[in-house]
């Protein structure tokens, strides 16, 4: 009975190896090349071919000032809670994976103590204005390439203006409202 269970042992290697050879030989022989734009064609109905990218295009921003005075701070909260995974924003709270956003609304960009931004961010420098916040929560990456942030986003212009009118509320001064 020896010798019979080498023999299944040693078939049972060799049909292995050559499993293991096969899906060498079919891995290479089906390696794609990944192509540099991702994108699709698409029919446009004038009938011409044009490569349209697969993304959306930008939307337009809307002004903050109108959305600023029908603002609600109190749906701000709420609007805020996809925010506090991240972000606190009591005076003298803790930075989390993004910086503590106490006295954000109209102050430095890049200003949280002992939190290190991005270099797209610390190079950007100036105060965060209204339209600022605005088409950041819109679109980070957009807004600002280069930034760590990894969030899509707040669609939702007036979740977009309720969000700043609650962060406007935690800061040594509230940054006045902008003009109308």
């Amino acid at each position: 009975m020896g010798g019979e269970s080498y023999k299944i042992w040693g078939a049972v290697l060799v049909a292995m190896t050559v499993a293991l050879a096969i899906g060498i030989v079919i891995n290479e022989a089906t390696h794609a090349e990944h192509p540099e734009i991702k994108a699709y064609l698409v029919e446009v109905p004038d009938g011409e071919n044009q490569q349209v990218a697969a993304a959306p295009a930008t939307p337009a921003i809307e002004p903050i000032a109108p959305l600023m005075a029908a603002a609600d701070a109190a749906a701000g909260k709420k609007a805020f809670k996809r925010c506090a995974t991240c972000h606190s924003f009591e005076k003298g709270g803790s930075n989390k994976v993004g910086p503590n956003l106490f006295n954000v609304v109209g102050g430095n960009k890049g200003a949280a103590s002992g939190f290190a931004y991005s270099d797209a961010l610390s190079a950007m420098g100036g105060d965060w204005s209204y339209a600022d916040l605005n088409a950041f929560l819109l679109k980070p990456k957009d807004f600002l390439p280069g930034t760590r942030m990894n969030f899509a986003g707040v669609k939702k212009a007036q979740d977009r203006a309720n969000i700043i009118a609650f962060l406007r509320q935690y800061a040594d001064a509230p940054f006045p409202l902008p003009p109308q």
